[in-house]
């Protein structure tokens, strides 16, 4: 799939189009747990071409788990059959923990899970009926990864990552370069396995002013843009952390598509992403996707799209990934929504 010309088409058609950030209620539509999918590409799988037959999203997306990596690099995951995974603890503490890390293969954790649930799904989605809103009849496949920053600083603890940076800079891009190595590597694996491109999650980028983001993320994450974003393969890089203070950093990476959590003010960012990318956001996944109500939603996207109908290259999301247990009916009335805006 040409995705230069699918983001193209996005921007240039009159109707506003949707990807929320979801795998997790497709989970609970096939009657698993949140462990099972994410231990087992084939549930995963079922969960992502679950939600495509239910939902005319213009994109599939897997799931948004900021764990898998620092398992393979060797950290404690706590899985639970309710709630996401959560990296116990941290596995680096010192400058000579940083040097004495081997970046992993992608044979480590469940990495190989994921591969293979993105071969599964890009796979199966082929079968799918594809949305009227998509273009040239195409649905795109994201699958997902952490991004670099984040990743380091769940392997040395968040804080301590933030101290470093101020330290020791030098070891904290010591620490980055590994990171930024295996994130390419399995990057590349997601592009070989089927995935049209991927959504990189790069919250903790947001606890960074405007120029240590530029030089602790997004000159990491441009490395992994420049070498895999091409004709067949887009970068979206996530960053629900911003505010609106780190915009400019996170264009600095060259990125084809933006996408912006429930803290800021999605007009405000933007209007910093270039007219040729994508600008995504920013429906509160948690108070209005989960917790809401259908009426709440409703009201919600209307008034975001209203903000954004300037905004051409606009694609209307959740603000994150929407979390276990999501209410089906809050997820209808975000695309009723959205389809009663565009019969305007």
């Amino acid at each position: 799939m040409n995705m230069k010309q699918w983001a193209a088409g996005i921007i240039s058609q009159q109707a506003v189009t949707a990807m929320p950030v979801m795998t997790h209620p497709g989970i609970d539509l096939n009657g698993n747990t949140v462990r099972q999918a994410v231990c087992d590409g084939r549930k995963h799988a079922a969960a992502v071409v679950a939600l495509a037959r239910k939902y005319p999203s213009v994109a599939a997306t897997t799931i948004m788990d900021l764990t898998v990596e620092a398992e393979a690099f060797g950290a404690n995951i706590e899985f639970s059959d309710e709630a996401v995974p959560a990296v116990s603890g941290h596995m680096l503490s010192s400058v000579a923990d940083i040097d004495s890390l081997q970046v992993p293969s992608l044979s480590a954790g469940r990495v190989p899970q994921y591969i293979k649930a993105t071969l599964i799904a890009a796979r199966e989605l082929k079968h799918v009926p594809v949305p009227v809103s998509a273009p040239a009849g195409k649905r795109p496949l994201f699958g997902g990864c952490i991004g670099p920053f984040s990743l380091a600083g769940r392997l040395y603890d968040m804080s301590a990552m933030l101290m470093l940076i101020f330290e020791d800079a030098g070891a904290a891009r010591r620490l980055l370069d590994k990171c930024t190595e295996f994130l390419l590597k399995y990057c590349k694996a997601l592009k070989m396995a089927g995935a049209d491109g991927v959504v990189m999650a790069e919250p903790a980028a947001g606890l960074m002013s405007d120029d240590d983001c530029r030089h602790f993320s997004s000159e990491f994450v441009k490395r992994i843009v420049d070498a895999v974003q091409d004709d067949s393969f887009m970068v979206i890089l996530h960053n629900c952390g911003n505010t609106g203070h780190c915009t400019q950093a996170m264009v600095s990476t060259g990125a084809a598509a933006y996408h912006f959590g429930n803290k800021c003010s999605m007009a405000a960012v933007a209007a910093d992403v270039p007219p040729t990318a994508l600008a995504m956001g920013n429906i509160d996944p948690v108070s209005l996707f989960k917790e809401g109500t259908p009426q709440q939603m409703g009201d919600a996207v209307g008034k975001l799209l209203n903000d954004m109908k300037e905004f051409p290259n606009f694609v209307l999301s959740s603000g994150c990934d929407t979390p276990p247990h999501t209410p089906l009916e809050n997820i209808d009335a975000f695309f009723s929504a959205l389809e009663e805006w565009n019969r305007k």
